[in-house]
Order: structure tokens, then sequence, then C-alpha cells
């Protein structure tokens, strides 16, 4: 879209209806919204804006009765990998589990040995495709995690390569450090000392370049024990990192509640949480994120608690967990899809999951996921004739056009007929 005139740099976008994603999920027919440098400034019904921002220089979008919400954010990916798992899909179907590929010397490493090999333009090429379908269909803001080089200089690769992405497309990216996502062939027999190495080597090493916003850990059996995630936890706290966590996916060891206990901004998969977790998370402010597409992938059959996170008021979040194994896929519109039907969340449920909660979970409450004054002017406008839309369709995109700090960045305004 062309850039015109706007000597004021305000706009207003109005003629639409609007989904706030506030707590109240509040929904504004004949609404409006006002933009300043790239915030916005004020939201309401269309007619009933502060005077000032009727002045003739006041930049005007009629939005012609579409749906707008704030940008959607992916807050669980593994967006840059090298090579696919596409083989090991195949002997899933046949009925191999997840565990027993990665006790064969496969999944993660499969990847890790990929990715080691791969330079880090080679991995920009590899991801931006990838980022591509998720631009298209509404996001603008993404976490990407590292973890498929389980070696500081090709865990730091990855998260240039996610620094990288942030420079080269109009997307905001959360970067968190995954090292602790499996053990590497140097450290075998030694899971103990690679934490170690990890917290007071690379952790300290990699915030100091500024490549790191938050850290993570795979607890589980096949990966790390709650003890080493505590000690992992710690380093990152102490450098000022929030944490997050790969918890109760393939089994219930605790990590749920350790990470609740520790303020973990988010705790992810948690097919095998319960009550208590979902209490826990609800009294921490911790986000349970749900990854509905790598359910599905692993055709997993035990569900997340959805009626005890709701009973707790736990913040529930959908993410794509886009990587190459077990949830090969990058549409975050066909997650929320799979959520509702999948683990029976409503539409509202799976909209809040990719806005407001998403925010949360990426540590960016208060900045992203509500159309709310002051907050950033990312939102999406939807070719829908109802907000139920978001949700319900699956291989088809409604998204009409992004918009990004309040510029177009993807698709065309509606135009009204003449």
């Amino acid at each position: 879209m062309a850039k015109t005139l706007n000597p004021s740099g305000v706009s207003l976008w109005h003629n639409v209806h609007i989904a706030t994603c506030d707590e109240h999920m509040r929904l504004i027919d004949a609404g409006a919204l006002v933009v300043r440098e790239g915030r916005i400034q004020w939201v309401g019904r269309s007619g009933e804006e502060p005077p000032e921002f009727r002045a003739p220089s006041v930049e005007r979008h009629d939005l012609c009765g579409a749906w707008l919400t704030p940008g959607l954010i992916d807050c669980h990916t593994h967006l840059i990998f090298a090579g696919t798992r596409a083989r090991e899909y195949a002997q899933r179907l046949r009925g191999a589990t997840y565990a027993e590929i990665a006790a064969r010397g496969g999944g993660i490493l499969t990847t890790m040995r990929a990715t080691r090999q791969a330079t880090l333009e080679q991995l920009l090429e590899s991801a931006a495709p990838r980022l591509e379908a998720l631009l298209g269909e509404g996001v603008t803001t993404i976490e990407i995690k590292s973890g498929y080089g389980l070696t500081l200089e090709d865990e730091a690769k990855m998260l240039r390569a996610a620094r990288q992405l942030a420079r080269r497309f109009p997307v905001t990216v959360r970067t968190t450090l995954l090292a602790a996502h499996t053990l590497p062939p140097e450290f075998a027999g030694r899971p103990n000392e690679y934490i170690d190495t990890i917290a007071r080597e690379w952790l300290p090493a990699l915030h100091a370049e500024g490549l790191v916003d938050a850290v993570d850990v795979f607890c589980e059996k096949i990966a790390f024990s709650v003890h080493q995630a505590e000690r992992l936890f710690d380093a990152a706290l102490a450098l000022g990192l929030p944490i997050k966590m790969h918890a109760e996916q393939l089994s219930n060891i605790g990590g749920t509640r350790l990470a609740a206990s520790r303020g973990a901004l988010s705790c992810d998969h948690l097919e095998y949480a319960g009550a208590d977790e979902a209490r826990a998370m609800a009294s921490a402010g911790t986000v349970a994120v749900l990854l509905p597409v790598a359910f599905y992938s692993l055709a997993d059959t035990h569900r997340p608690p959805i009626s005890a996170l709701r009973a707790a008021g736990t913040a529930i979040a959908i993410a794509t967990d886009c990587n190459p194994g077990s949830a090969p896929g990058a549409s975050l519109q066909l997650a929320m899809s799979m959520a509702t039907r999948l683990f029976a969340l409503t539409q509202e449920e799976a909209l809040a999951g990719v806005t407001r909660h998403a925010a949360r979970a990426g540590g960016l409450a208060g900045e992203r996921g509500t159309l709310a004054m002051g907050h950033a002017a990312d939102f999406v406008i939807w070719d829908i004739e109802s907000i139920e839309e978001l949700g319900y369709w699956s291989g088809f995109n409604p998204c009409r056009a992004v918009v990004r700090a309040g510029e177009v960045v993807r698709g065309a305004l509606p135009r009204a007929a003449s």
C-alpha cells in the first residue's frame, strides 16, 4: 500500500467491528481506533472519538464493516531449524513412539545434526517461508526458541538468525534459549555437567550479547529432571531473565509446579498436568500454553486439563509449536481451530489465547495482545461476518490486511463501493 501524506502523524480507522481482546473480550460494533506514531491513542465507537482526532489533517481509513482484532501472537515456536523429520513421521504412522525414536538417536538429535551443518544464512532461508506463512495469517509477534544447536556456537547461530528475522521482516521477535532441549552427544551420560555448562558459561555469554529474552527447559523423563531445571532457572533469574518450561507433555514429573513456584511466564504442552498444576499456574500468574498441533501430530489421546484450568482461572494461550518433529506446521489459525475441536476450547478462548494470553506468555502484557490505549498499533483486518469465524475456518485464510505499528505490512485495506 502506498504511504499517503499524513502531516499530523495521526490516523483514524473507522467503520469497523472491533474485538479488543481485553479481559472482558469486549466487542464494539461500528467502532473506531486512533493511531499516533505507532501507538493506539483511542478505541471506541465511531463518532465518539475526541474532537482532536476529527481534524482534517487526520488520515482516515474506512474499513467498510470489516472486523479488527489485535495482531496475533505465536508464543511458542521452534521456527529456525534445518532439514525435516518426515521419515520419523512415517515411522510414527507405522507405530513407533516419539520416545522410542528419540531413544534410537533420532528426534531432536536428527535436527541437531542438520542444524549444526547449516550456515546462518541457510537457516534464514529455510525459516523465511514458514515465517511468511504466519505473517500472512495475521501474526505480528512471534517467539522463536533455540535448542537444535546444543553447542554454544550453534545455539548462538540460531539466536542470531532469530534476531536477523526481526530485522528482515515486519514482525516482533522474542528469543528463548532452549539449550536444555535434550542431551547432546558430547555430554552423553553427563546431564548435570551439561546443565552446569549452560548455566555458568553459555547463558551469561549469550545474555551479554543481547541474544536471549527468556530461558526454557524441556522437563521430562527423556530430557531433564526437575532438579536440573531448577538449577538452570536459578541462573536465568539471577541474570534477570524470565523463564518458561516444556512441562508435562509425556508424563508428570513435577515440572509445572516448580516453574510456577519460580514465577515462570508459561508452562507449555501440559497434557499430563492436573488440577494441582492448574491452581499453581493460576496463583503464580503463569500462562498455560496449549499446543494442539503437536497433540494431533503425535496422535496423543491424553488431553490437557481444560476443565481444571478453567476452574482455577488459569490463563490459556495457544501456539503452533512450529518444529520439524512433533508439530510440522506454520498456521496459527489452524492451531486455533484444532484447539476448539481437539481441546474443546470456545472460539472466544481461542482468540484470547493468540492475543491477550499469548502476550503474557511472551512477557509482553501491557504492550501487545490487546487493543487498548498506549499499546502497539498492531492489528489485523478480517473479511469475516462474525468474530466466531476465527477458530472456525481451517485451510482458508480470511485475513484481509495486517497492520504493524500503524502501517499496512500485508494485504490491502478494503475499499468502499463507488
